[in-house]
């Protein structure tokens, strides 16, 4: 029999093989429906074997183990209203960067490792040396994603969970290929987030992302594939414990965010004070889009249409996404619907 202590939920790959002979080889496969985020083992496993009479039975522990990410379930948005008339660019940042944009701001000596693609040939030959150029980041200014984590915010129902709990217990026979979003604040607001970063990543923007959870997670802005990795890696295991509220992170945060800078905040707040909040950050310079996470359509006596009602009148972006919505539709609102929502 083969034992394995893997802790990614749903995974059966425990097997029973007999009557297998000497010198002989046996294998199967092992098929998985990854439905919960997270970081999970793999491994270790335990072979045990015995003689037909039990008589003479081994163990043998084999402790390789490695680890496996599940990342968060994104959404293909379509567009979303965010610099283009809504918010502008920003100042030019005059920043270098080891990419090759349109933004040629100079030429330096040629260093072991420069593509040859940089290399600026008419200077080179008037020089007599190789010469590359030097290129600044697009004028356009960096985006923050702000996923709200606190745990005074998020509604979990415990119909929600039991589901997710019954489905990861069924074998893979029996479980459905089809996924959707497990019904909690908590995924919705981690998985919009995901789907923002990617988003915004995809069309060469620079994505920083600032989560308070059980750990107080900053991702610097950065752009392209890696950092895409790198903020589904730190949301994959972000969850929903953070003491910090929203306000009060943001305040203790303000020094990552220069003049110019977007910030997309995914909350399930009702408090009316981040209204405040987001006029103090308008003020200071900041562009701030609210998608709010409804908790009153996920069972709880609290709702966040007041809050919209109150960021419309004052002339703010904000997004409304209910339980069972498509989020795809939702937030690929056209940029004349920006700032606007509907309740069905």
């Amino acid at each position: 029999a083969v034992q394995d202590d893997t802790t990614l939920p749903g995974h059966f790959s425990s097997h029973v093989v007999s009557n297998l002979g000497s010198r002989k080889s046996y294998s199967w496969r092992v098929t998985t429906i990854c439905r919960q985020r997270g970081r999970y083992q793999l491994g270790p496993l335990r072979i045990s074997t015995s003689d037909p009479f039990g008589l003479f039975p081994m163990e043998r522990d084999l402790s390789a183990t490695t680890n496996v990410v599940i990342y968060p379930l994104t959404f293909d948005i379509q567009q979303f209203a965010l610099p283009i008339g809504l918010l502008p660019g920003g100042d030019a940042l005059r920043r270098r960067t080891h990419y090759v944009t349109t933004n040629a701001s100079g030429v330096r000596d040629y260093a072991p490792g420069d593509s040859f693609s940089r290399i600026h040939w008419r200077s080179s030959a008037r020089r007599d040396r190789l010469v590359v150029k030097e290129f600044e980041l697009d004028p356009l200014a960096d985006i923050w994603i702000v996923p709200d984590m606190s745990v005074y915010e998020h509604v979990a129902p415990k119909e929600a969970l039991e589901r997710l709990r019954q489905q990861d217990n069924l074998p893979p026979w029996m479980q459905k290929d089809s996924f959707t979003l497990p019904g909690t604040t908590e995924e919705y607001t981690v998985s919009i987030a995901a789907s923002l970063a990617q988003y915004f990543l995809r069309r060469d923007r620079a994505v920083g992302m600032l989560g308070y959870g059980q750990s107080n997670e900053v991702v610097q802005p950065d752009r392209g594939e890696r950092q895409l990795n790198r903020i589904l890696e730190t949301l994959s295991v972000l969850s929903a414990r953070g003491e910090v509220p929203l306000t009060d992170m943001l305040h203790a945060e303000s020094h990552l965010f220069p003049r110019g800078t977007t910030l997309i905040v995914v909350t399930p707040t009702t408090r009316e004070n981040w209204a405040t909040a987001v006029r103090q950050l308008s003020r200071r310079g900041l562009r701030v889009v609210t998608v709010l996470v409804d908790p009153g359509s996920f069972g709880s006596s609290r709702s966040s249409i007041g809050l919209a009602t109150l960021l419309e009148a004052s002339g703010m972006a904000v997004y409304l996404v209910r339980n069972e919505d498509d989020i795809t539709a939702v937030l690929s609102k056209s940029k004349t619907q920006a700032g606007y929502f509907t309740i069905a």
